[in-house]
C-alpha cells in the first residue's frame, strides 16, 4: 500500500512540475506578446517588472509603459487587448481607466499591464514599488 501511495504522489508531483513549466512557458508568452502589442502603436519606456520572487506580490509581471497622450493610451490599450486575444487566446479579466485614459491598467491574472501618460507615470512610479524586483527595460522603436 505505502509502495502505491508513494508512486503516486511521485507522479503528482511530476504533473505538477510539468502544468507549473507549461504556465510559466505561457506566462513568458503572454509578457512577450503585450509588449509587442505596447510597441505596435509607439508605447515608450517599457519595463517588465519581474515578482515572481516576492512574497504577498499580487501577480508575476507587472508591464509598465507610456503614450504620450490619453489616445495614444487607448491605442496602446486597443493593441495590447486585440494581440493579446489574436495570438494566444488571452483575454483581460479586467481593463479599468479608459475613462479618461490617463492611466489605464489590464489584469490578465500572472501579469498586469499599466499604461500611463508621462506625468501620471511620474507621480506613481510603480517601477520602484518594490525595490526587490527585477526590472527589466525594452527598448523603444523607433
Amino acid at each position: 500500500m505505502e509502495s502505491v501511495l508513494f508512486w503516486g504522489y511521485l507522479v503528482y508531483l511530476c504533473s505538477s512540475k510539468h502544468t507549473y513549466l507549461y504556465l510559466m512557458e505561457q506566462t513568458s508568452q503572454l509578457v512577450d506578446t503585450i509588449t509587442k502589442g505596447i510597441q505596435e502603436k509607439k508605447g515608450q519606456h517599457i519595463v517588465v517588472a519581474d515578482l515572481k520572487g516576492i512574497e504577498g506580490a499580487i501577480c508575476n509581471y507587472f508591464i509598465i509603459c507610456q503614450g504620450n497622450s490619453p489616445s495614444q493610451v487607448e491605442a496602446i490599450t486597443e493593441s495590447v487587448s486585440d494581440m493579446a486575444r489574436e495570438q494566444l487566446g488571452e483575454k483581460p479579466s479586467t481593463v479599468v481607466g479608459l475613462e479618461n485614459a490617463q492611466w489605464v491598467a489590464m489584469d490578465y491574472g500572472d501579469v498586469l499591464v499599466h499604461i500611463f501618460v508621462p506625468d501620471m507615470r511620474d507621480f506613481y512610479d510603480l517601477e520602484h514599488l518594490w525595490d526587490d524586483a527585477e526590472l527589466t527595460q525594452i527598448p523603444d522603436l523607433d
